[in-house]
């Protein structure tokens, strides 16, 4: 019950915050839209953006933090003060030189990297000069993950889950005329405000840092025991994630693919925010509070516990996801029309956004999901498995692009990419969680399927209900903005309000446990220190 509340309670916090991330978040991509819609130009924006992104998770939020925290939990139990803050300080100083230079070879190279990504089917000279803008973000990026990876091995969420309401707050000036103005076009502004924005995300965790005894004394090593331990485990990882992300830069060319509609990679970006809306909500949350967790349980050798923390982790993230892609799949247009239908976005980007909506709806679950079960085998120090399954996906994600493009373009059209994803996302999930319980043992499975039966069976009811109110309010009939809003509000709280009520007479576990845990006293918790 300790651990489940500790979840739970983290989870809650990095929720709230994640939350007010999102909604900035949205109110970000809404300004973004407004201004470019789903032009080629903005099309042009979101691969600039996408470029960085991709070497952040591949050496940031990704491989690094998920290879730093085992080492550094295993640090705090075994060895000084001292000794932890030396590694963490070396670390610091020799991941500050390697994302600087990756960072000047992308700026000199972005040209080539431009036209690897897109080929010659975008505006790739307003790209190319995007992408220079932006390309800074990463070093300042993945000084901040790491400093997230600390705060979260002391059980510190909140500042580090709330460092990119800056980045939205950033981004979202310079969409104003006051910054605006001293910018040749929107899109140069839009990726300068990305750039304040991560230089903040960084800077607002240091003081945190340094009242935690990190020093920052300049020191490069890559000898020290600690960060070989790291680059040991990155290595395999940057493959597992480099896969993940060769599935994006798949998923990239595909969408600027000739056949493609102009603005499918702006409408993918976009059905893809949207997403993040639910699986940055409470799933991320969740997977953020049990990394650290389940690496204290692996330590520890208590992998009946790290078993427990990862079965009732899929159990309370599929109570959310799951009557959440219904939804998104039901009510897509409402959804996409009431969040971004102003300005330069117009009626053919909605029925493009939410076309790419709905199939990433269908995957939304195991998106989630596998977010829980990867870092499981990371904790244990199993780094292989996640690779291979992973190239797999990567295999069946190009195929299935190629088939929706060749064969099925006229019924998925651009949400080709989207459901590829989706699929291969399950194919992820299913292979892993048989994997890990083939080799650790029963996980609950049976409590599990029993769950989501019960999920599944209240969300079907709930989406049927969504499916009936959308078509007798009618509301594409609405051309006024706040009567859409009022309509859609109801849809969604109705719909919210069945679906819990449903739970509660069913008796799924989750909110029974949810609700239960909540009230009971907080187990005190030490400060992970080894004694000296």
């Amino acid at each position: 019950m300790t651990d489940k509340k500790h979840i739970l309670k983290s989870a809650s916090i990095i929720s709230m915050v994640t939350v007010v991330s999102r909604i900035l978040g949205y109110v970000r991509e809404q300004r973004i839209t407004l201004l470019l819609g789903t032009s080629p130009i903005a099309d042009a924006y979101y691969l600039a953006y996408r470029i960085p992104n991709l070497f952040r998770r591949l050496v940031a939020e990704g491989s690094m933090t998920a290879s730093f925290i085992p080492v550094f939990t295993t640090y705090m139990r075994e060895k000084t003060k001292e000794e932890v803050w030396e590694f963490a300080n070396k670390l610091f100083w020799t991941l500050a030189l390697f994302v600087a230079v990756i960072t000047i070879l992308g700026m000199v190279f972005s040209p080539q990297v431009v036209h690897l990504f897109a080929g010659k089917n975008i505006e790739g000279g307003e790209a190319v000069a995007l992408n220079r803008i932006v390309f800074p973000y990463l070093f300042f990026i993945a000084l901040a993950a790491l400093a997230m990876g600390i705060l979260n091995c002391f059980h510190i969420f909140g500042l580090p889950a709330a460092t990119p309401v800056l980045m939205n707050l950033a981004t979202i000036a310079f969409t104003f005329a006051v910054f605006r103005k001293y910018f040749h076009d929107p899109a140069t502004a839009i990726v300068v405000g990305v750039l304040v924005g991560g230089v903040l995300q960084f800077l607002v965790q240091v003081p945190l840092l340094v009242q935690k005894g990190m020093k920052f004394k300049f020191g490069v090593s890559f000898s020290h025991p600690g960060i070989r331990n790291v680059a040991r485990l990155m290595v395999p990882r940057l493959f597992g994630i480099g896969i993940g992300q060769i599935n994006l830069f798949i998923d990239t060319r595909f969408a600027t693919a000739a056949l493609m509609p102009i603005g499918s990679l702006a409408a993918l970006n976009i059905a893809d925010r949207t997403m993040e809306l639910v699986l940055g909500g409470y799933a991320i949350a969740v997977a953020t509070a049990i990394l650290p967790m389940m690496s204290h349980q692996a330590a520890a050798k208590d992998f009946d516990s790290l078993k427990k923390t990862l079965a009732f982790s899929v159990r309370i993230v599929a109570f959310i996801t799951v009557p959440a892609a219904l939804g998104l799949m039901i009510l897509r247009e409402p959804v996409i029309r009431v969040l971004f239908q102003h300005g330069q976005f117009v009626e053919a980007s909605t029925r493009l956004t939410a076309r790419a909506l709905m199939y990433y709806a269908i995957g939304l679950p195991a998106l989630a999901s596998v977010k829980l079960v990867v870092p499981a085998f990371y904790s244990t120090g199993d780094t292989r498995t996640p690779v291979i399954v992973a190239s797999i996906s990567l295999v069946i994600n190009i195929v299935l692009n190629i088939v929706f493009i060749q064969f099925f373009f006229k019924r998925v059209q651009n949400g080709g990419p989207a459901l590829a994803t989706a699929i291969a996302c399950f194919f992820d999930f299913f292979a892993l969680f048989i994997i890990f319980r083939w080799r650790y043992g029963a996980i609950g499975t049976i409590e599990i399927l029993r769950s989501f039966a019960k999920i599944s069976l209240c969300a079907c009811i709930m989406g049927v209900a969504c499916a009936v109110g959308n078509h007798y309010t009618q509301f594409t009939m609405h051309s006024r903005f706040l009567v859409q809003l009022l309509v859609f509000s109801g849809l969604l709280v109705g719909a919210t309000a069945l679906y819990l009520g449903l739970a509660w007479i069913f008796r799924c576990h989750e909110i029974q446990e949810v609700y239960g845990i909540a009230t009971r006293r907080r187990a005190s918790a030490g400060n992970g220190f080894a004694e000296p």
